[in-house]
């Protein structure tokens, strides 16, 4: 489908930044991330600075992780309910406010947990409707190259920028990175004050716990968007675990110092940039259980392959094979979400799955620690990729193509 005579298909990269609209979504995601990374790094290492405990540290994932579970769906009922760019605007100038006061109080631990939790918050509301936006900015055929340019952009700003925000936080100190910050949400929203979107069609409203409710009935009936739920969670309670402890496996098991820990990260960098590349270029419709499913299977497998061998070069290898499966899957994830649910539902759908992954990831965490100590990082690993193997699985097994294909409603695809 959407190919030319050469096979090749015709939604390259290159075809989608001609779409005026499309820029100036990527523009303004891609500054905004600038700042999600700034905040991130500076967060961590101010906390860590200031307290000189892991605990406290952990305490700003949580503070991060929390708002989603508890703003998720009301935030994807806002997403379908307002113009998304106007949501996104009001995010970025709320973040941009928020950093600029943590810039002032930068020593204060409070003042740290405080914009950990009012940045994640904000980010609840526009993540999901800048994913709901991309499809009306772009052709059906082009939503792999865009969500691919996405993916990339934020890939590579993470890589370049997040030593680099680093070391603005140890020379410059703390309120510098949050100055920066705040000036990076500003620039985005003033990308977004450009964008046109396209109206949307004028639907009647219930109330917004009706809507919410609305939204988990359409998840619950819909064969694909549940199995794609579980499929999600168990995912993530892999994920969560084997991501946050790659340092452990680096120190206990590879017995490797701080330089080849940061290779391995480097090498996840390397492959989550190549995936979507590889993807945009070749595959046009990714509504296929290979590439929706497979990536999973792959990731397990590395996930074994690390627990197995403690080669360096073999480690090394197989996490760039991990970054293009998490890649690939998170690009081939989104466009099934953009392309199978309607525009009027597509936020509560997109911010149920938020909930999910961060879900998910939050009991893996949780448990992956204790589980290191139990069983060893070794057992860690094996679990996570066995649960990664069960997700793919369960994928195939559940969901025919046609499935992948049928855009959801009501009364369709019914379980």
């Amino acid at each position: 489908m959407s190919a030319d005579r050469s096979g090749a298909p015709r939604g390259g990269v290159r075809k989608v930044l001609c779409h005026r609209g499309f820029r100036r979504l990527l523009i303004a995601q891609t500054i905004s991330r600038w700042g999600d990374t700034f905040n991130t790094v500076a967060l961590v290492i101010v906390v860590f600075q200031i307290t000189n405990s892991g605990l406290n540290v952990s305490g700003v994932v949580a503070l991060e992780i929390a708002p989603v579970l508890l703003l998720g769906f009301v935030a994807g009922t806002v997403v379908d309910r307002l113009p998304r760019r106007q949501v996104m605007i009001a995010a970025d100038l709320g973040r941009a406010v928020i950093a600029a006061l943590v810039a002032f109080n930068s020593d204060q631990l409070w003042a740290l947990y405080a914009a950990a939790f009012g940045l994640a918050a904000l980010t609840v509301f526009f993540n999901p409707a800048a994913s709901s936006l991309l499809p009306s900015l772009v052709d059906d055929d082009e939503l792999v190259a865009a969500n691919s340019a996405v993916w990339s952009a934020a890939v590579m700003s993470q890589i370049v920028l997040a030593p680099v925000a680093g070391f603005v936080v140890v020379t410059l100190g703390a309120s510098v990175a949050f100055g920066i910050n705040s000036v990076t949400f500003l620039a985005s929203a003033i990308a977004l004050s450009g964008l046109r979107s396209p109206a949307t069609e004028s639907v009647e409203r219930g109330s917004r716990r009706a809507e919410i409710v609305e939204g988990i009935q359409i998840i619950r009936n819909s064969r694909l968007l549940g199995t794609l739920a579980a499929v999600q969670g168990l995912a993530a309670l892999s994920a969560g675990a084997t991501s946050a402890l790659l340092v452990v496996l680096a120190e206990r098991h590879l017995r490797i110092d701080a330089t080849g820990f940061g290779l391995l990260l480097a090498a996840i960098g390397v492959g989550a940039v190549l995936g979507p590349l590889v993807l945009q270029r070749y595959v046009t419709d990714v509504r296929r259980p290979l590439l929706l499913f497979g990536p999973y299977m792959l990731r397990g497998l590395v996930d074994l392959v690390l627990a197995a061998v403690s080669n360096f070069a073999v480690a090394l290898t197989s996490l760039g094979f991990y970054g293009i499966g998490t890649s690939t899957g998170n690009v081939t994830y989104n466009t099934v979400l953009q392309t199978t649910t309607p525009d009027r539902f597509r936020g509560r759908v997109i911010a149920f799955y938020d909930i999910v992954w961060q879900t998910g990831r939050l009991i893996s965490i949780g448990a992956g620690g204790i589980l290191a100590d139990q069983l060893g990082i070794r057992g860690v690993y094996i679990m996570g990729g066995l649960l990664l193997l069960a997700a793919g699985t369960a994928g195939f097994v559940l969901v025919p193509r046609t499935l992948m294909t049928t855009p959801i409603t009501h009364t369709n695809d019914l379980s």
